[in-house]
């Protein structure tokens, strides 16, 4: 796993580092706020550990400008600030968790150990279909670039059961059970609603299969 750790007091971000290092993570380490966002342009990260107080470029702008290029990764702020809002501010930008300086190497393991088990079950709530497009289970959206895409009831319905047999053949009894509560509509009507559906999509994810069904398969 690959965490970026931002901290400009060295001592502490080298006893990080260390220890991070020995839990078996690969860390990257930066004092420099700006350092640290102008490298992340061509690099990722499955974590970021943020101080606050940094030269060019604080904890909390790095994060909010990161969010603002649809860039999201977990994140621990740790600070001596006790400020409620500065504090809130993190929370506000997403940050997953809060550590105040001084603390224990061990706890910073703790938190981290926590905030991931909550991302990966955040992360197993999303199905990942394109660059652009992912589907959230749990809340039964469509999301394009981070942002719902709207459809109707039906074509909801439609990617729904797509969505959670990705990668497999969704034949017409499936849709007609499904989505139509296995009223005795016909394949033509199906075929017109799935039509209606790649019409609203702003990529093409379902592949016909010829008197058979569908299929959304991922194309990353």
């Amino acid at each position: 796993m690959k965490v970026l750790l931002l901290e400009d007091e060295l001592m502490l971000q080298g006893a990080i580092k260390e220890y991070l290092t020995d839990s078996g993570y690969e860390v990257t380490a930066f004092e420099d706020g700006q350092e640290a966002y102008d490298h992340i342009a061509s690099h990722s990260y499955d974590l970021f550990i943020l101080d606050i107080n940094t030269p060019s470029m604080d904890g909390l702008s790095l994060l909010d400008s990161l969010q603002k290029e649809k860039i999201y990764v977990p994140t621990v702020f740790i600070s001596a600030i006790t400020e409620i809002e500065q504090i809130s501010k993190a929370y506000e930008l997403g940050c997953y968790d809060y550590l105040k300086k001084p603390f224990h190497l061990k706890e910073l393991g703790l938190h981290i150990d926590r905030l991931l088990k909550i991302a990966d079950i955040r992360a197993k709530s999303f199905i990942k279909i394109s660059k652009m497009y992912s589907y959230d289970l749990e809340n039964q959206r469509l999301m394009f670039d981070g942002e719902e895409q709207l459809l109707t009831h039906k074509q909801l319905q439609i990617m729904d059961v797509l969505a959670k047999n990705i990668n497999k053949v969704v034949d017409f009894e499936m849709l007609r059970h499904y989505v139509w509560n296995d009223s005795p509509v016909d394949n033509a009507i199906i075929r017109a609603e799935i039509h209606r559906v790649r019409q609203v999509l702003k990529e093409d994810l379902i592949t016909t299969l010829k008197g058979v069904g569908y299929t959304l398969s991922k194309k990353m």
